[in-house]
């Protein structure tokens, strides 16, 4: 019953992507603009964010709407063609679950953040003007 379940819902990902991704791309929101030292500053901090996630996940879709909102260069990795990525983020956050933004800290520490609203959050908090 479980494979039946899971075939099922693989089915119906594959026959939505495609409308998924017209959707993410149709659906962008246009990105703030800020100065060129401000943007500078936002780039250098964006270099310790990366974002693990897959193109047809809608959570995803809602969090990388919210990245180009803000205008913010972080890193992408995809965890369904790469799986590096997918292992990094399992041994890294404890489960394989995206959206999944890591967070490494100036001290060294490193953060994983899982639920998009949070994730959401997080960046308006620390980056929106």
């Amino acid at each position: 019953m479980r494979c039946v379940i899971r075939l099922f819902f693989r089915l119906l990902r594959r026959l939505l992507m495609p409308f998924m991704l017209i959707y993410a791309a149709v659906s962008k929101p246009k990105p703030i603009t800020r100065d060129q030292q401000a943007q500078t500053q936002v780039d250098t901090e964006c270099r310790n964010l990366t974002l693990y996630q897959f193109a047809t996940c809608p959570f995803c879709i809602k969090v990388k709407k919210e990245i180009h909102r803000l205008a913010l260069p972080i890193g992408m990795a995809n965890v369904q063609k790469d799986a590096q990525a997918r292992a990094e983020l399992e041994h890294g956050g404890g489960r394989v679950k995206v959206p999944c933004l890591k967070i490494e800290h100036q001290d060294g520490r490193v953060e994983w953040m899982y639920e998009s609203s949070d994730i959401n959050d997080y960046l308006r908090q620390r980056f929106a003007p």
